[in-house]
C-alpha cells in the first residue's frame, strides 16, 4: 500500500480530519481503522459516530478495515464521544474509533482514537497507529478470521445512570428547573434529554434530534449564539446549555439570555467539584487562570498540561486529581471518564444552582474576574521558531515555559502562543485584568507572527 495520503488531510497522534470528498475518502477511513486494528493485534472495538450525514458511510469503511483486521466490532451509533469513551471500558474492549470532527463545520469529518481505558490515545500509542497508518503496514485476518459486528444501544442509559450518582438528586429535583437545550442536530440531544429528565427538569429542546443539520455555527462559542441566547429568557428558563456536534464541549447562556464565556464552563465545574472534596486541578496551558485562583482559594494546586486532552489526561493521573479539563467548554471527572464530559458539568451546575440558590448570571459573576482574547494565524512552520524567540526576548521578566509551543506568565495575565493540533494555523491567546490588556498582549503576538 503506498505511503501517500491527500494533500490538506491533517494527521496528528489524535486521529485524522479532512473534507469529505476533497481530503477524506472511505479509502482513507478504512486505512486508518486497519492501522488501529494491527496495532490492537485484533479484539473487541468499539465504533460510534456523531450526526454527520457522513457518519454513516465512513462508519462502513471503519467497520470493514477492523473487521479485515481481525476485530470484533460492537457498534453503538450515534454517540457521544464522552459515551464512546466510558463504553470501552463498560464493554472491556481493547479500544474505539469515534468518527467525529468535533466542532468543524458540516463538509468535515474524521476519526478519533480511545484506548482499552476509555481515554483517547496517547501521543505515544498515536504517533505508532499514526506510522502504521502512513506506512500500510498492516495485519490481516485470513478469510476465517475475519471479525464480527454487532450494535448496542446500551451505554446511552450507563452514562446516564454514571452522572446521577456523582449528584444530590433530591437537592435538584427540588429545584424544578426549567432548562433550555440546544444539541444543534449533533450527536448529545438524547442523551441531555435522558439526564435532564432524571434530573426532574422541564426541557425546552431545539435542535435535539442527531439529524446532522447544524442550523448555527457548531462550535458553541458566544459569537456562534446570538439566535439562541434570546430564547432563554422568552421561554423563561433558568439556563440553557447548548452543545457542540460530538458532545463533548459545554457551552453556558444564563437567564437574561447572556452567552456566558466556554471558559465558565470549567471554572463552575471546578469550584463545585472543590466544594465537594479537596484535590488537585488540571487544566490545559490555554485555559483560563480563574481555576488557578479557584484552587487556591480551597487550598489546593493547580497543574498545567500541554493542551490537549490526552495530555489533561495524563495530568490528572500522575497528580490524582479530583476534576480537570480544557477551557473549550470540557469538563473531565476521573470517576466518570478520560474523556471531556459536558453531561458532568450539567449535573455540578445544576446542584450548584440548587445548593446555594443562585442564578446563573450569580454564579458566573462571582467567578475571578479576567478578560481572554483568542486569536490565530496562518503562519509558515519555518518561521515559527523564530517569531517564539522574538517574543521571548521581549518581555524577559515573564515566567517561560516551554512544554507547549511558549506560554510566558506575569502575576496577573499570560500569553501563550502554539501551533493548533487541529487546524493549519498558529493560536494566540492571551488573559489579563482587562479586555484591553488581553487584546494588547495578541496584537504584539501577532506583531512577532508576522502579522
Amino acid at each position: 500500500m503506498s505511503n501517500n495520503f491527500p494533500a490538506g488531510l491533517i494527521v496528528s497522534v489524535s486521529g485524522i480530519r479532512g473534507l469529505i470528498g476533497q481530503n477524506l475518502f472511505p479509502s482513507e477511513a478504512c486505512r486508518f481503522a486497519v492501522a488501529l486494528g494491527t496495532y490492537l493485534q485484533g479484539g473487541l472495538i468499539l465504533v460510534s459516530r456523531d450526526s454527520r450525514p457522513s457518519g454513516d458511510m465512513l462508519l462502513q469503511a471503519v467497520v470493514a478495515g477492523l473487521r479485515s483486521t481481525g476485530c470484533r466490532v460492537i457498534d453503538i451509533g450515534i454517540a457521544s464521544t464522552p459515551t464512546c469513551g466510558l463504553a470501552v471500558r463498560h464493554f472491556n474492549a481493547m479500544g474505539a474509533i469515534q468518527i467525529t470532527a468535533s466542532h468543524n463545520p458540516s463538509p468535515w469529518n474524521g476519526l478519533k482514537m480511545f484506548d482499552a481505558d476509555g481515554a483517547v490515545l496517547s501521543p505515544e500509542q498515536g504517533r505508532e497507529v499514526r506510522q502504521l497508518f502512513e506506512t500500510g503496514n498492516a495485519r490481516y485476518a485470513s478469510w476465517d478470521k475475519i471479525g464480527s459486528y454487532e450494535s448496542s444501544r446500551e451505554p446511552l442509559a450507563l452514562h446516564a445512570q454514571t452522572v446521577l450518582k456523582l449528584v444530590d438528586l433530591d437537592l435538584i429535583h427540588s429545584a424544578h428547573f426549567r432548562v433550555l437545550v440546544d444539541a444543534n442536530g449533533g450527536a448529545g440531544g438524547e442523551l441531555a434529554r435522558l439526564l435532564l429528565q432524571q434530573l426532574r427538569c422541564e426541557i425546552i429542546e431545539i435542535g435535539c434530534e442527531p439529524n446532522g443539520h447544524f442550523a448555527h455555527e457548531p462550535e458553541p462559542i458566544p459569537a456562534h449564539l446570538g439566535e439562541i441566547g434570546p430564547q432563554v429568557p422568552s421561554s423563561k428558563a433558568a439556563l440553557g446549555f447548548v452543545l457542540d456536534p460530538d458532545a463533548d464541549r459545554l457551552a453556558l447562556i444564563d437567564e437574561r439570555g447572556q452567552c456566558v464565556s466556554e471558559e465558565a464552563t470549567l471554572a463552575l465545574a471546578v469550584r463545585h467539584r472543590l466544594m465537594q472534596k479537596a484535590g488537585p486541578v488540571v487544566i490545559n496551558m490555554s485555559t483560563s487562570k480563574m481555576n488557578e485562583d479557584l484552587a487556591k482559594q480551597f487550598g489546593q494546586i493547580c497543574y498545567r498540561s500541554a493542551v490537549g486532552e490526552a495530555n489533561v489526561v495524563n495530568g490528572i493521573r500522575k497528580h490524582q486529581a479530583v476534576i480537570g479539563g480544557e477551557g473549550n467548554g470540557g469538563v473531565i471527572d476521573p470517576r466518570v471518564g478520560w474523556v471531556r464530559d459536558p453531561y458532568v458539568g450539567m449535573a455540578f451546575i445544576l446542584e450548584y444552582l440548587a445548593k446555594t440558590g443562585q442564578t446563573l448570571s450569580q454564579a458566573v459573576d462571582s467567578l475571578p474576574k479576567y478578560a481572554m482574547l483568542k486569536t490565530k494565524y496562518a503562519v509558515v512552520p519555518e518561521k515559527l521558531q523564530a517569531a517564539l524567540t522574538a517574543l521571548e526576548s521581549r518581555w524577559p521578566e515573564a515566567r517561560v515555559d516551554k512544554l507547549d509551543g511558549l506560554r510566558l506568565d506575569w502575576p496577573d495575565r499570560w500569553l501563550h502562543v502554539r501551533p493548533s493540533n487541529t487546524e493549519p494555523v498558529v493560536r494566540a491567546i492571551a488573559e489579563a485584568p482587562t479586555a484591553e490588556q488581553a487584546e494588547q498582549l495578541c496584537r504584539d503576538a501577532a506583531k512577532s507572527l508576522g502579522k
